[in-house]
């Protein structure tokens, strides 16, 4: 049996790590309000993802989603991270980060732009540029974009195009768009305690975008769906139609409160009214009877506390209410629009408050929706241990499934701009597409900038918040 300074010493031992490839493989990291999860992997040559090692700490430095304790945060992520470095034999540098909390609100707004040459078609750029546009709008003191997420988009006269217009032609290009907004001090000090854990961060994602990722359908975003993931801190909303994402909210209240209400209601201390919780716990009374009883160890020299699992099932209860109703209050301002925001797929509960018994059956009572638990299971590789297919590890599969999938576009995207390099060139002898990437790579290393910089093709809010958050220093 391994001792526990045995264990320590092969998690430190970094002498057997190899470095991580940037190339293939990410780590998701997700620092939550109960516990942070360091998940790397890869794609395989089906397309799956594949988990090469995985590492959860327990975090007593994030309240409803926000980073408080910034020492509390770094010595969670740190540990987290040695556990996944163990597990998957790599030494970790780079990670994917989820970002929520009580700080997050969205918007919506709409932008356009007038093309100077409107008989050339619509490509990439002509949407990123419009995607800058929206970046610019104003928004609150001490508060920064963290999404510009295009819906509907209108060309001219042609208006609700669900699908980006590349390949149209005409002189305005006009869209609605789904805006999510975060403060700055709270996006530092994520990105602080990351720093802090000697790691760097590639990207960061709002965390339920992450876990729709891992757990949702293509059939239920396109026929309408609302994603809830109940967390520790956070109950986080998103809702889907038609593939875009409609809305989204962050409800301060999870399975922290739900803790909370069980420890004070039958006087016990925290660690076992959450034990309470996951084992007995229930949202449904009825299904316990009166006679049921647990007893709980009192403090010492107390005498035990017992008591029934029908009032504990009652507690759970009018918490679990009280939450679904914010959140069904959120679904009504989106579905009560329109006839045609309909939710086809119903509601899809994640997270760790998923788990809890008879939860899909009150969230079914209380909205009249069809209700399931999203498990991470259906995108990951044959063999993955049974542990991460788990809600409670969507949000953290979802930010490697982005990670991964940012991957591939920037790929795909260097690809293409080489392809539409011009091969000939008025002056001189004929370019080939090699030639001018040369020239390229020369002119950024005359002026001393990081190819990464100038290079990199995906619509990442990271680089803009990075630049802000210089400059706010």
């Amino acid at each position: 049996m391994t001792s526990n300074n045995q264990q320590h010493s092969e998690l430190s031992n970094e002498a057997r790590l190899r470095p991580q490839d940037l190339r293939t493989e990410v780590v998701g990291l997700d620092i939550g309000t109960t516990k942070v999860v360091a998940i790397v992997g890869r794609k395989n040559q089906y397309g799956k993802v594949e988990v090469l090692g995985y590492g959860k700490a327990v975090n007593k430095g994030v309240m409803t989603g926000e980073v408080v304790n910034l020492k509390d945060t770094e010595r969670a992520i740190r540990e987290a991270i040695k556990k996944a470095e163990y597990n998957s034999k790599i030494k970790i540098k780079k990670v994917v980060v989820g970002i929520a909390g009580q700080h997050i609100r969205s918007i919506q707004t709409r932008e356009y732009l007038t093309r100077e040459n409107p008989e050339e078609i619509i490509t990439q750029k002509d949407i990123d540029q419009l995607i800058r546009q929206v970046k610019k709008i104003h928004v609150e003191n001490g508060e920064n974009i963290i999404h510009a997420l295009p819906q509907e988009f209108k060309v001219d006269e042609l208006g609700n195009i669900k699908t980006l217009p590349i390949g149209m032609a005409g002189t305005r290009l006009e869209a609605n768009f789904h805006v999510v907004v975060g403060k700055v001090v709270a996006i530092q000090n994520l990105i602080r305690c990351v720093k802090m854990a000697d790691l760097e961060v590639e990207d960061i994602t709002l965390e339920p975008l992450a876990s729709s990722n891992s757990v949702l359908l293509d059939d239920e975003k396109e026929g309408g769906i609302a994603l809830i993931d109940m967390g520790g801190g956070t109950t986080d909303l998103a809702i889907f139609k038609n593939n875009i994402i409609r809305h989204t909210a962050i409800i301060p209240a999870g399975g922290n409160v739900i803790t909370n209400d069980l420890a004070t209601g039958i006087r016990v201390l925290q660690r076992d009214a959450e034990l309470i919780k996951t084992e007995f716990g229930s949202a449904y009374p009825g299904a316990n009877s009166d006679n049921e009883i647990v007893s709980i160890e009192g403090l010492p020299g107390r005498k035990p506390v017992e008591v029934s699992l029908k009032t504990i099932s009652r507690i759970i209860k009018a918490r679990v209410e009280e939450i679904i109703n914010i959140v069904d209050r959120e679904i009504r301002q989106y579905t009560d629009i329109s006839n045609e925001n309909i939710l086809l797929g119903g509601i899809v509960l994640t997270g760790g408050g998923a788990n809890l018994k008879h939860i899909t059956q009150l969230v079914n009572l209380l909205t009249g929706m069809h209700t399931r638990v999203g498990y991470p299971n259906q995108h990951l590789a044959g063999g993955t241990e049974e542990e991460l297919q788990s809600p409670i590890f969507a949000t953290a599969i979802g930010l490697l499934m982005e990670g991964l999938q940012n991957k591939i576009n920037y790929e795909e995207a260097e690809y293409m701009d080489e392809q539409q390099i011009p091969v000939s060139s008025n002056y001189g002898e004929p370019q080939t597409a090699h030639s001018k990437v040369e020239e390229v790579k020369e002119t950024l290393t005359e002026v001393e900038e990081p190819p990464v910089q100038k290079k990199r093709k995906k619509n990442s809010w990271y680089d803009a918040i990075m630049e802000f958050l210089r400059n706010f220093e």
